[in-house]
C-alpha cells in the first residue's frame, strides 16, 4: 500500500491498527508465538534498533516466526474511504483496495506532463497546460504555417517573417514583417537621416524644411566676391573679416571720417587722407581732454561733503612735517566741502610746520571759499561761523577726548570772504585762507594723543542757520 494517509469513512476497529503506527496497518505481519500483528514496515524499523522483543508482551522475538498475514490484509483493504484529495474537492468513495484505480481517473490526482516537460499537475489542469503552456506541445503558426513546440514557438512569435506588423517610425504603413527592413531604410517618410551638411540627424519628411536654416549649409557671398561653399553660419565672419567686396568703415570713423569703400581699397583710402585723418584725431583729442576734465570735476562734486563739516585726515604725519621744514610755507590742502546743500564751497590749508607769526614753532590753519556750483545763488560775502578742532584720539573709555578749538565770524570787509572769482582755485597761494598761524605749538601737539598712529585729524564745522538749511 503506498506511504500516504488514508481518509476513513469511519475510524478503523483497534484490531486493524498497528501498535507501533496508530494507524490501519499496511502489509500486516502476525507474530506466532504470541499472536500480535503489526505493519511490516514499523515491526522491521523497531527490530533494526537491536530489541529483538515483541513491542507488546516483551517476549522474545524470531524471525522464523513471523508471518504475512493476508486474511488480515484483505479485510483492510476492504475498509471503506475517502479519496485523498477530498479536501480538494474530490467527492469519490469506496473500499482501501479501489483508490489505485480510482487515481486514474481523479481530476485532483497530480500527474506527469504526458509531453514529458518536467511539469507536474492536476488532471484537471492537464487540458489548458497542453494547449496553452506546455512548452514541448505543438503549435502552428497561423502566418508562415511553420509548426513548432510551444517553447520554440514563444521564440518564434514577434519575428515571423510573413508577420503583418506596423512601421516602427509610426508612419502608418503595415507591411509583412520580413519587407520592414527595406521600408525602414529607403521608404519610410518618418524614417530618420542625417543632414549631409552639418551631420544631425532628422525625421525624412523634415529634411528638406531644415536645409533652409542648417548652419553648414553651404551659401553664396552677398557680396559676389566668388568665395565658394560658405557655410550659412560662417557668413557674417566671412562679410566682416575675409570678403574684398565687402564696404567697411574708414578706420578713423569715430574721429569723425564719413568715408565708405569696399575693403580692398581702405588702404588707397588712409594713404591719400594721411593729413585730414590727423586733424581729426587731434580734434577728437581735444574734445575728449575736456570732457574728462568735466568728468573729473562732476566726480570731485560727487565725492564732497554737503553738511557743513569736515574732517580730514592728514596721514604719514612725521614725513610731512620734515617736508614742511625743508620747504618754506609748504601748504597741505584738504577735499573741498561744502556748507550745506547748494550751499559754500570751502577748503581748509594747514602749514605743519607754521605759517607766518608761527612758523617753526606751531601748525598753522586756514580756511579759503572756493568757486561752487551754486554762487549766483547764495548771499555775499560769506558770513558764518566757522570752528576749527584738532581731534584727541584717546579712548574715550579710558579718559574723556580733550579737543582743542577755536572759533571766529568772518570779517564781511576782507577780500576772500567775497564772491570768488572762477578763475581761482585751491592750489593759488595768492588766496591765503583765514585762520589761526598758532593754532597748536609743537609741544602741545604731541601731548595727550592728537598724533596716533602717525596721523592727525583736523575738523571744520561751519554754522548755518536752519531756515537756510531748510
Amino acid at each position: 500500500m503506498p506511504g500516504f494517509d488514508y481518509k476513513f469513512l469511519e475510524k478503523p476497529k483497534r484490531r486493524f491498527q498497528c501498535p507501533l503506527c496508530s494507524k490501519a496497518m499496511r502489509e500486516p505481519v502476525q507474530v506466532s508465538t504470541c499472536g500480535h500483528r503489526f505493519c511490516d514496515t514499523c515491526l522491521q524499523e523497531f527490530l533494526s534498533e537491536g530489541v529483538f522483543k515483541c513491542p507488546e508482551d516483551q517476549l522474545p522475538l524470531d524471525y522464523a516466526k513471523i508471518y504475512p498475514d493476508p486474511e488480515l490484509e484483505q479485510q483492510i483493504l476492504a475498509l471503506p474511504i475517502r479519496c485523498i484529495h477530498s479536501e480538494e474537492g474530490c467527492r469519490w468513495t469506496g473500499q482501501m483496495k479501489q483508490l489505485q484505480g480510482h487515481f486514474s481517473t481523479c481530476a485532483f490526482n497530480v500527474i506527469p506532463c504526458p509531453n514529458r516537460c518536467s511539469v507536474k499537475l492536476t488532471r484537471r489542469d492537464l487540458p489548458d497546460h497542453l494547449q496553452h503552456d506546455c512548452p514541448k506541445r505543438k503549435v502552428k503558426c497561423e502566418f508562415c504555417g511553420s509548426e513548432f513546440t510551444g517553447e520554440a514557438y514563444e521564440n518564434h512569435q514577434g519575428v515571423c517573417p510573413q508577420e503583418s506588423v506596423y512601421c516602427e517610425n509610426k508612419c502608418g504603413a503595415r507591411m509583412m514583417r520580413r519587407l520592414l527592413s527595406q521600408h525602414s531604410m529607403a521608404e519610410c517618410p518618418k524614417r530618420t537621416q542625417p543632414c549631409k551638411y552639418c551631420g544631425k540627424e532628422f525625421v525624412f519628411d523634415t529634411i528638406q524644411n531644415h536645409q533652409y536654416h542648417c548652419p553648414r549649409f553651404p551659401v553664396q557671398c552677398p557680396n559676389q566676391c566668388g568665395t565658394p561653399n560658405i557655410a550659412r553660419e560662417d557668413l557674417a565672419n566671412h562679410v566682416k573679416d575675409n570678403c574684398g567686396n565687402a564696404l567697411v568703415l574708414c578706420p578713423f570713423k569715430d574721429a569723425g571720417c564719413k568715408h565708405r569703400c569696399p575693403k580692398l581699397a581702405i588702404s588707397r583710402h588712409l594713404e591719400d587722407t594721411t593729413k585730414s585723418h590727423l586733424t581729426l584725431m587731434c580734434n577728437l583729442v581735444g574734445r575728449q581732454r575736456q570732457e574728462i576734465l568735466e568728468l573729473r570735476r562732476e566726480m570731485e562734486e560727487l565725492s564732497v561733503s554737503h553738511d557743513g563739516v569736515l574732517i580730514w585726515k592728514i596721514s604719514d604725519y612725521s614725513r610731512k612735517l620734515q617736508e614742511a621744514k625743508l620747504r618754506s610755507n609748504h601748504e597741505f590742502f584738504s577735499p573741498p566741502f561744502y556748507t550745506h546743500r547748494y550751499g559754500y564751497k570751502l577748503q581748509v590749508s594747514a602749514f605743519l610746520n607754521g605759517n607766518g607769526s608761527g612758523e617753526g614753532s606751531h601748525l598753522s590753519v586756514y580756511i579759503r571759499v572756493l568757486p561752487g556750483e551754486y554762487d549766483n545763488l547764495l548771499e555775499w560775502p560769506f558770513s558764518y561761523k566757522v570752528t576749527f578742532s584738532i581731534l584727541d584720539q584717546s579712548d574715550p573709555s579710558l579718559s574723556k577726548p580733550q579737543h582743542i578749538t577755536e572759533t571766529f565770524n568772518p570779517d564781511p570787509n576782507w577780500k576772500n570772504f567775497q564772491k570768488p572769482s572762477s578763475s581761482r582755485n585751491s592750489l593759488d597761494e595768492s588766496t591765503l585762507g583765514f585762520g589761526y598761524p598758532k593754532f597748536i605749538s609743537h609741544e602741545e601737539i604731541k601731548k595727550r594723543n592728537y598724533i596716533r598712529d602717525n596721523c592727525i585729524f583736523i575738523k571744520a564745522s561751519i554754522e548755518i542757520p536752519q531756515k537756510i538749511m531748510g
